[in-house]
């Protein structure tokens, strides 16, 4: 065994408060917001995942990890490797914790540090890659520190988020939980990084509402949806690989959001509401409110993926802000628009009705 492998530190077992703890995940507040933050014209509804112990991903976390030991993929006490920026980190703490793991996670230097401690803290062990892989980045690089590591470590599983469909599966309680508070849905907005909660969320409300409409929202920089790959600022949103759990088919159509629009979105929800988040919540919120704006008869529902606390030192953070020009920008009142997402590169909002697999001819 390498010495990696002694960074895992051994569990004693499933956690006896596992009944407890599951109790934590789920069930989340729904409220509704005004289309515009500055102002109480129309509304949406924010679904606020930040409220589960570590974010959104605590559900596929959970359910990935579950499903991996009845198949007898993951044996009792044996070790999760995954690559991750953050927030499924905590979600696989967690899991490792209530079923008794020990947890190696990969990420990259665009992890805060408050993360890399909390996560230290649950008894995770993070390893960072030092350089980005030259055509698919951080998360490539990220990928392959994985597959290294579970060469290295005997009985290790990665539950690969990207790709596994018990990523998607494990969001079917979140759509129950939407029916449950509203008779209606027309228009669902979600942030896009492995494609699992838009995916899986989508299939359960579109059995009850055929009509329901799935609007995507991503970051510029990112290639889901055919843009070229740069380096990102936001984390939680966006890919500089192509994801196999994103339902292409699913989407009317994707938003395109920068970094400056998604500050300003975070910042004025929390001066405004006292209800705020990351890089995808803020990105979320600006076209949930377009949305809502723009078609004031429709119900618009929006996953606000987790809370404002783990960007102390990112957006909620003048010297960082201004360090990356990130203030003193305010969204348009419209998006921009392409016809086809190849047809230029964008750098501010910008909506697309056309959406494709990038990959759809090389497959």
């Amino acid at each position: 065994m390498s010495s990696h492998a002694v960074f895992a530190r051994p569990r004693e077992g499933a956690s006896p408060g596992y009944p407890a703890l599951s109790l934590t995940v789920g069930n989340t507040p729904l409220i509704q917001l005004p289309a515009s933050p500055v102002s109480g014209i129309g509304g949406f509804w924010a679904k606020l995942e930040g409220f589960n112990p570590g974010g959104i991903k605590d559900r596929p976390a959970l359910h990935m990890v579950r499903q991996a030991r009845a198949r007898g993929e993951l044996r009792p006490g044996a070790t999760i490797v995954e690559s991750t920026s953050g927030t499924l980190g905590l979600g696989l703490a967690l899991a490792g914790i209530v079923f008794g793991h020990p947890v190696v996670l990969v990420s990259d230097p665009g992890m805060e540090p408050l993360m890399c401690r909390l996560l230290a803290g649950y008894g995770v062990h993070v390893e960072t890659v030092t350089e980005p892989h030259p055509a698919g980045g951080w998360q490539q690089a990220r990928r392959e520190r994985v597959q290294h590591l579970l060469a290295d470590i005997p009985g290790a599983y990665c539950p690969d988020q990207y790709h596994n469909p018990d990523n998607v599966e494990a969001y079917a309680g979140l759509a129950h939980e939407l029916m449950s508070r509203l008779p209606h849905i027309d228009t669902l907005v979600c942030s896009v990084g492995t494609g699992g909660h838009s995916a899986g969320i989508h299939a359960v409300l579109r059995r009850h509402f055929p009509g329901l409409r799935l609007v995507g929202v991503d970051t510029v920089g990112s290639t889901i949806f055919g843009q070229p790959a740069r380096a990102r600022l936001m984390r939680g949103l966006g890919s500089s690989i192509h994801p196999r759990n994103v339902a292409y088919d699913a989407f009317s159509e994707v938003h395109w959001v920068s970094p400056a629009e998604a500050v300003w979105a975070c910042r004025t929800l929390a001066e405004r509401h006292y209800v705020s988040g990351g890089w995808s919540t803020g990105a979320v919120a600006l076209v949930a409110g377009w949305l809502a704006r723009t078609a004031p008869g429709r119900t618009t529902v929006a996953i606000f993926p987790d809370g404002p606390w783990r960007y102390h030192s990112t957006i909620f953070d003048d010297d960082y802000c201004h360090a990356h020009g990130l203030l003193g920008t305010v969204p348009a009142q419209e998006p921009d628009v392409l016809a086809a997402p190849h047809e230029r590169e964008v750098h501010r909002w910008t909506r697309c009705a056309t959406v494709t697999d990038p990959l759809a001819g090389a497959r």
